[in-house]
């Protein structure tokens, strides 16, 4: 009973910071709201941690809290499904969570929507947390709308700002696709399974391996079941996992300010997706082509992804394209039935991640808000702290042995190398050439803000013409939204100062240490996390009971274990592969064309301007978007408003009625003349017709 509290306390400690900081927002000073709210999640990180300790001694739970509905033989229930996957993703959550709490105290310090934004942001945390405990689909449904409607309220958290509002929409309606895909997932599990309950769930599934079922009626080609389900499941996850097509949303959001990228779009929200996939595992492994579908669609987005990170020039739009590739990364370990592989990935990358963007948001507050990268140079020795961890962030993005990301990433590689499964051969070449792509486009980055040239407080209309000739070339035609982003501290934010960026003269700083802090403690585990995670996490009995392989069908995990011979023995063991090599290269091109040759970049940029516009303008997705479904809907619009509001129902019914009325008025007024000789005859001609009938039937 005590531990059930415990359970209770963890969602409900940051929803009770939620409520105070958004209901009285407008009356409490601001310290109050961050206190309440950084209490709220401290309380539940604490917590997490408490259930971890208590989840390694043996004790799962698997229960319900209270019933909300009953319809017919159904029953929708609120209830907890403790274990080590959810354990994992609680301490990530929490943890997360709160260094950003600790971070946007700086961060909006001069914002006039303080209290609010620390209300949403508890708010988000409440909702990620209801979805990852759940132990049913309603409960996880709930969790998975609520993260999707915070989201929505944060990108769109400069309310005045245009472009703000259509990141927050275009998030919004693009999630509605995946989750209409979701939410029929869900039905087909209701309909054929009768519970939405995971463990009665899970244990029905293997009897119903073999059933098929028609989509389009009787008569049509009859699917199996399982594949459908899983499908359709995974659509929601491409949703909220921003995997290709339904990845549009998730650059836009940038919108939002920085802390909400290392929350959101890192950390917390992004891998719902994996971790949903993960928890339906025993759903998953009965069906290959669901695996096969998950394979290619994340090998997809791992690849091209990674390539628009390179073209990027605002800070923010580098990690957040960097953010896709991974995603796709941990698609492809799911696919590979290496579950375990891609939570630990999940973990690595939530803390390497939310340090890169927090990173990027120190950069901005010491550059006064200017985004562009181009604008930048030397920071190094004006903020130490953030180049230093920073750095730490891109070591461990890039995979460099003992980091972090390095352990998780190399063996999602070494899985995809061994599955079978079909499109393994396309993902794990995707893999590795995301290798070099990643630690091509992100020591850009590196290289053009810390090192190198000072480029800033410089006249930027000269400066840029300069950079033209200098540097890639990369003109920002496609990024109007980052020119709006680097303005988010303007009128609309409440400040007076209307410049951004610096002026002539003026230096950098490093930020206080409400920013720096969160930096040191999210780059701790960027480093050490993985060097002590991967042996229990993937070879030992962690997840055990949590995620379900079918080992005979799928011997990946196996496969792995056996070639693996501990943490250090993996890491120097990398300095041989070509992996390794492959990102060696990717830093050595970027320095070699940043730092000593940019007229390289710029010739390259010349010579396949096909290329750079492809790239630029996002594959054209956005346009497709626009022309066929946002174009074809207004035209299906039009063709109803035309044929159906105003021809059918103004014309046929509604004005048909009122010509039917005027037509019947119109003869009867023909009759009703006033006069009693034309009322006689007609009585007359009434009695003719009726004797001429009563003789004739006679």
């Amino acid at each position: 009973m005590e531990m059930q509290k415990l359970y209770l306390l963890v969602p409900l400690a940051p929803l009770f910071g939620a409520i105070v900081a958004g209901l009285f927002c407008r009356l409490i000073p601001r310290w109050v709201a961050h206190s309440v709210t950084i209490a709220g999640v401290t309380v539940s990180c604490v917590a997490s941690f408490v259930v971890f300790k208590d989840v390694m001694a043996g004790n799962t739970y698997n229960g319900t809290v209270y019933e909300w509905l009953t319809s017919g033989d159904y029953r929708f229930e609120v209830g907890f499904l403790i274990d080590q996957l959810t354990v994992t993703m609680m301490m990530v959550v929490t943890s997360v969570s709160l260094m950003v709490h600790i971070y946007t105290i700086g961060y909006m310090q001069d914002d006039p929507g303080y209290n609010r934004f620390f209300s949403y942001i508890s708010l988000f945390t409440f909702s990620m947390l209801m979805l990852v405990m759940s132990n049913n689909f309603m409960q996880l449904f709930f969790g998975w709308e609520a993260v999707g409607l915070v989201s929505y309220l944060l990108i769109g958290f400069w309310y005045t700002r245009p472009t703000a509002i259509f990141a927050n929409l275009k998030a919004f309606l693009v999630n509605r696709v995946g989750d209409f895909g979701f939410i029929l997932g869900i039905g087909l599990v209701l309909s054929y399974f009768g519970t939405l309950d995971y463990a009665a769930v899970f244990a029905k599934a293997p009897s119903l391996a073999s059933t098929t079922i028609s989509l389009f009626g009787t008569g049509s080609q009859g699917v199996a079941l399982m594949s459908a389900t899983c499908i359709l499941l995974f659509v929601g996850a491409m949703g909220k996992s921003a995997q290709v097509p339904l990845h549009v949303w998730l650059p836009d959001s940038m919108e939002g300010p920085t802390p909400i990228s290392a929350l959101i779009h890192a950390a917390t929200m992004v891998t719902a997706g994996i971790f949903m996939v993960a928890r339906m595992s025993p759903l998953f492994e009965l069906s290959d082509t669901a695996l096969s579908f998950v394979i290619v669609i994340g090998s997809i987005t791992a690849l091209f992804m990674g390539f628009m990170g390179i073209i990027q020039n605002d800070i923010k739009r580098v990690v957040a394209y960097s953010t896709l590739s991974q995603l796709g990364y941990m698609t492809v370990a799911l696919g590979a039935s290496a579950y375990s592989v891609a939570i630990f990935h999940l973990m690595t990358h939530a803390f390497f991640k939310a340090l890169l963007f927090l990173g990027a948001g120190s950069v901005i507050i010491g550059m006064h808000h200017d985004q562009d990268i181009r604008n930048m140079g030397g920071l190094r020795k004006y903020m130490p702290v953030t180049w230093l961890t920073s750095l730490v962030g891109s070591l461990a993005l890039i995979g460099t042995p003992f980091f972090a990301g390095f352990y998780s990433k190399d063996s999602i590689i070494e899985a995809v190398s061994l599955s079978h499964i079909s499109g393994a051969g396309f993902a794990h070449f995707s893999v590795m050439a995301g290798v070099f792509i990643t630690a091509f486009y992100s020591f850009r980055m590196y290289f053009l803000v810390f090192h190198g040239d000072e480029r800033f407080g410089k006249d930027h209309h000269h400066h840029d013409r300069d950079l033209h000739k200098k540097n890639d070339v990369q003109h920002d035609t496609h990024d109007e939204n980052a020119e709006a982003d680097s303005h988010h501290h303007g009128k609309e934010s409440g400040h007076v100062d209307e410049h951004h960026g610096l002026s002539p003269g003026q230096k950098p700083h490093e930020t206080p240490w409400v920013v720096t802090v969160p930096l040191v403690l999210l780059a701790i585990p960027s480093v050490v996390i993985g060097y002590f995670g991967i042996e229990p996490m993937l070879f030992g009995d962690f997840f055990k009971d949590a995620i379900f392989v079918n080992s005979e069908a799928h011997p990946v995990m196996k496969e792995l274990a056996h070639h693996f011979h501990g943490p250090v023995a993996m890491a120097t063991h990398a300095v041989t592969t070509s992996v390794f090599w492959l990102a060696f290269s990717g830093v050595a091109l970027s320095w070699v064309f940043y730092m000593k040759r940019p007229d390289i970049p710029a010739a390259i940029k010349q010579k396949f301007e096909w290329l750079y516009k492809l790239l630029e303008n996002k594959y054209y997705f956005d346009k497709f978007n626009e022309v066929v479904f946002a174009g074809g809907a207004r035209l299906l619009g039009k063709g109803f408003w035309r044929g159906g509001d105003a021809g059918l129902i103004d014309g046929l019914i509604v004005g048909g009625a009122v010509r039917l009325v005027s037509l019947f008025s119109k003869l009867a007024r023909l009759f009703q003349t006033g006069h009693i000789y034309h009322y006689a005859f007609t009585m007359i001609i009434g009695v003719f017709v009726l004797m001429t009938l009563w003789v004739t039937r006679a």
